[in-house]
């Protein structure tokens, strides 16, 4: 079980019963938030073309969306344009079951051809010709409201007593069923076979009984030709690698190739998320929530937010305010690994040359820099509409800081421990 800083008794609710329950605002790298059913122009959006004598071939644009994936929908958008989904970027990816807005870009397609599209709850609020594209990762954070539905009692903010949060990785990293570190891990440890039966086989949190039947009578007879003709059409990615491994029997290791990059890379991005939240989660059972000397620490942008480009040891001098501690996301590029780092990788059975990866480069990780606590903007709570109102930094997750106030279907994963992955789970 992660652990939370607050102590209180958490009240049972529930989020994104529709998606105006939750509402997502992109802050721009200038600190301007986008807001929902805004009209947008550069200015508002404080955006600064990097290549103004580029040609301007790429159109930025603010895009608001309802019940939409970030990448569904900007395949839709490209798709209307008869572009591919290479000629679209975004700044960051935002929840599908909620209303949100972001930057994005597109190229060789125009503000007003943009204006002029209409596809169902997709709507530009703004766009303008550009030297360039928007790249991942071109934001300061997000602003978010949400309506809680079925709220046994009131939130108290005023009794949390904190301005940041333990900066967990979120539930939507480990995946619904809850096993892609077990596959990561796999993986990872060169065992392709473990990885790919994982990902067919396992049934947990599995709601679907077609579903259910098809996994677990592939992990009987383990036959892939047979297996084509009853498992699901919507399983597709499932049924890929069926269709690849009744072709190359025993070819495990291409098999996983044959899946979205994206979908193989978070299948790693959760073993560091597990490795980073589980040493978060010791800080904050000792109550380690201020920096101890030789800690890695950052500064704050003028926003308040962390300044990656600001990190530096922690001598145990200096005063904290404005600091935030800095923990490590492993990888093959990590220069300096902690004792908890070290136990949480000796558990898994990987080391740091794991994340090297040879026998698929295309998914190799070399690591980086996350707070280990984050801050929280603008915390606000309305009894009377039952709605919480605040803003985080890029990458921190709503539902790791509503589950120190709230337990509810979404945070769930956050407080139950998820199937072993270490050397003794493989007996």
């Amino acid at each position: 079980m992660f652990e939370t800083i607050s102590r209180s008794r958490k009240p049972r609710g529930e989020i994104k019963e529709i998606p105006e329950d939750f509402i997502v605002e992109e802050i721009t790298e200038s600190f301007k938030t986008l807001r929902v059913d805004t009209k947008v122009d550069v200015g508002d959006a404080g955006y600064n073309d990097p290549n103004p004598q580029n040609n301007r071939r790429f159109c930025v644009f603010v895009m608001q969306k309802r019940g939409w994936n970030t990448a569904q929908a900007l395949k839709a958008i490209a798709n209307r344009f008869g572009r591919g989904q290479g000629s679209v970027g975004f700044a960051g990816t935002k929840d599908r079951r909620a209303v949100t807005t972001q930057l994005c870009s597109i190229y060789g397609v125009s503000a007003a051809q943009l204006y002029g599209m209409d596809i169902k709850d997709i709507r530009i609020n703004g766009a303008w010709e550009s030297g360039s594209h928007v790249r991942v990762g071109e934001l300061a954070g997000n602003e978010f409201g949400i309506r809680f539905r079925e709220l046994e009692s009131g939130i108290d903010i005023d009794g949390y007593g904190y301005d940041t949060f333990p900066n967990y990785f979120g539930p939507q990293r480990f995946g619904f069923r809850g096993n892609n570190v077990s596959i990561g891990v796999n993986i990872l440890r060169g065992d392709f076979e473990g990885a790919v039966m994982e990902f067919l086989t396992s049934t947990r949190n599995e709601t679907d009984t077609e579903s259910v039947e098809a996994r677990t009578r592939l992990e009987r007879e383990r036959d892939f030709s047979e297996a084509l003709r009853y498992f699901p059409g919507y399983l597709k990615y499932e049924r890929t690698l069926i269709d690849y491994l009744s072709r190359h029997p025993g070819d495990y290791s291409n098999a996983i190739r044959k899946l979205p990059r994206q979908l193989t890379m978070m299948f790693i991005h959760s073993v560091e998320g597990e490795i980073f939240n589980s040493v978060l989660s010791e800080r904050v059972r000792d109550m380690e929530l201020e920096p101890l000397h030789n800690d890695i620490v950052c500064g704050s942008n003028g926003f308040g937010f962390p300044d990656y480009n600001n990190i530096h040891r922690y001598d145990g001098r200096a005063g904290v305010r404005g600091r935030f501690i800095v923990g490590r996301v492993i990888g093959y590029d990590t220069d300096e690994v902690g004792d908890r780092e070290r136990d949480e990788m000796d558990r898994l059975g990987i080391s740091l040359n794991s994340f090297r990866m040879p026998e698929v480069p295309e998914i190799r990780c070399g690591g980086g820099f996350r707070v280990l606590f984050a801050p929280v903007k603008g915390l606000s709570y309305t009894d009377e509409t039952e709605t919480m109102r605040f803003a985080l930094p890029s990458g921190s997750y709503a539902t790791v800081l509503l589950n120190e106030f709230i337990r509810t279907e979404e945070n769930k994963i956050l407080e139950a421990p998820r199937p072993g992955v270490g050397p003794e789970s493989q007996a």
